[in-house]
Formats: structure tokens, sequence, C-alpha cells
């Protein structure tokens, strides 16, 4: 048995992950796209920018391409941004339904990762970024805390302090109270002003 058949699959979280992205998402309007976030180099407009171009990488991994080719920030977006968002969503959900996909090497800037590693990476920034979100909309409760202890326990493992350096993609982690939610504690971990 390798380790891919001994670990859960990563699919169900991640799409649980994009649920609740794209319920935030769904949530704002045109007028709210200059707002800031919480991560600190996207206003709303170029965050959902970030997020369309994140599961177009992931879909060109899946097909066997690269990264590079795919502009990230997004600039191709449109008003309807829960369109977009669905429309690059389903085209990577297409792509690695093959249960075969999970197994595979893929080639990153920053490592190689199976299938598995990557998708379950990516739940985790999309949880984030979910989180981000919520912020702008004011719909925090409707976030899964499931997802955020995952999460959590995930940046835990494999933060390191040159993600955390200068020109690094975290910043250092806030202090926030013991019994702080689980949102709240994830969003700190990875350097969010909670």
């Amino acid at each position: 048995m390798t380790a891919v058949d001994a670990t859960p699959d990563p699919r169900p979280h991640l799409s649980a992950a994009l649920d609740q992205t794209e319920h935030q998402i769904n949530a704002m309007g045109n007028a709210d796209l200059g707002l800031p976030t919480p991560c600190a180099e996207y206003d709303l407009r170029t965050l959902l920018d970030h997020l369309v171009a994140v599961l177009r990488k992931l879909t060109s991994l899946g097909n066997g391409e690269g990264m590079a080719h795919v502009t990230d920030p997004a600039d191709d977006h449109a008003d309807h941004w829960g369109d977009t968002f669905r429309s690059a969503r389903a085209e990577l959900e297409q792509v690695w339904k093959p249960d075969s996909a999970l197994g595979k090497n893929y080639t990153l800037p920053w490592a190689m990762l199976t299938g598995h590693e990557l998708l379950e990476a990516y739940t985790h920034e999309f949880t984030v970024h979910a989180w981000d979100l919520s912020r702008v909309t004011g719909r925090g409760n409707d976030l899964d805390p499931v997802l955020a202890e995952a999460a959590l326990d995930w940046f835990t493992r494999n933060l390191t302090a040159e993600d955390r350096s200068e020109g690094g993609p975290f910043a250092p982690a806030v202090a926030v109270a013991d019994d702080a939610d689980v949102y709240l504690r994830l969003a700190a971990y990875v350097g969010r002003p909670v």
C-alpha cells in the first residue's frame, strides 16, 4: 500500500474549502472590490484575481503543464466574480477527478509534490483566504472550523523560518488569546493582522 492509498483523499476537503470560498465571493458586490483585506498585498479585487489564478495553476499542473504561464493575479477578470470562480473551479475539478492524479509528482517552483500533497496544501490556502474574504463580507460565522483546525495543524508542521522571512509568503505569527476561535488562531499563525 502506498502513502497515497493510506491517506485520506484531499479532494473532499478541497471541495469544502472551495465551497466556503465561493460562498464568501457570492456575498460580495462590485462596490466592495477596492476594500482592503487582511492579506496585506491584496485588496478585494486583487485577492479574487489571485484565487482564480490559483485554480488555474492547479488545473495547469493537473494537465501536466507548468504554472509559469498562468498570470497571478489573473488579469482577465469580469464583473461576475462568482461565475469566474465557478468556471475555474469546474475546470480544476474535472482535471483532478481521476484517482491516479493523486499519486503523480508535480513540479512547482519551490518543490516537487505528489498530487495528494499539492491538493492538501492548496486546500489550506483556500481556507485562509476564505477567512480573508469573510473579514470583508462580515460572514465569518459561515466558516467551517474543521477546515481551520486541519489548516492550522498543517501550517504548524510546514511553515519554515524562510517562509516568514522578508519577501517570504507569510508574515511572523501574531499573538492571540488562547481561547480565540480557530480561524483567528489560524489567521494569526500565518501572520494576518487580527
